[in-house]
């Protein structure tokens, strides 16, 4: 079964075009959204991808309908591979039924990759600098006050721990660790 899927950005946008294309590449089923495609959580998007099954093939009208950033395109890619179903592109000519579709789409997986390959690199050299600036990543310590108060409250058995949160402003989190390390030091 050919299952298809149209997006467009703003609800004054017509989906006509693609709905065209999509019912000539044969489409059996599609589903249609006004929804950015920054999101993530599109609902119909989601039915469309719940829908197919192994053996079907899932058509767009182009690429950046079904995700704007390349991270997000190759999840669904992989999600499709895992389901055993092809995907076509009608504008961008990706059908990965064919040799030269599986290769545009695995040059796709690598452009991807070495994105987040980069993305990691910067992270670490940022973070090296800082470091050799004398500035130390992650969150900054709790207020040991604070934390002191948090367990005095605890062992007075008069409060929940969400009373002793708005009342001192530690989190939960925080407030089991430091009952984990008093603990341990007894």
């Amino acid at each position: 079964m050919k299952i298809g899927y149209a997006r467009v950005s703003t609800a004054d946008q017509s989906l006509d075009l693609q709905l065209d294309a999509l019912t000539k590449a044969g489409c059996e089923r599609i589903y249609t959204e006004k929804m950015s495609g920054a999101k993530d959580d599109r609902p119909e998007l989601a039915k469309a991808l719940d829908t197919l099954r192994p053996g079907d093939v899932f058509v767009i009208y182009k690429l950046d309908r079904l995700a704007r950033s390349t991270k997000r395109l190759i999840e669904v890619a992989e999600q499709l591979k895992k389901l055993n179903v092809e995907f076509v592109s009608i504008k961008d000519n990706i059908d990965t039924s064919t040799p030269t579709g599986k290769m545009m789409f695995g040059m796709l997986a690598v452009l991807a990759e070495f994105e987040r390959d980069i993305i990691r690199e910067r992270t670490i050299a940022g973070l090296e600098a800082a470091r050799a600036r004398g500035r130390k990543g992650g969150r900054p310590p709790a207020n040991k006050k604070k934390v002191q108060q948090a367990l005095s409250l605890y062992d007075s058995r008069n409060y929940s721990i969400s009373e002793i949160e708005e009342m001192t402003g530690i989190s939960k989190a925080t407030l089991y660790r430091a009952l984990k390390a008093r603990k341990e030091t007894e």
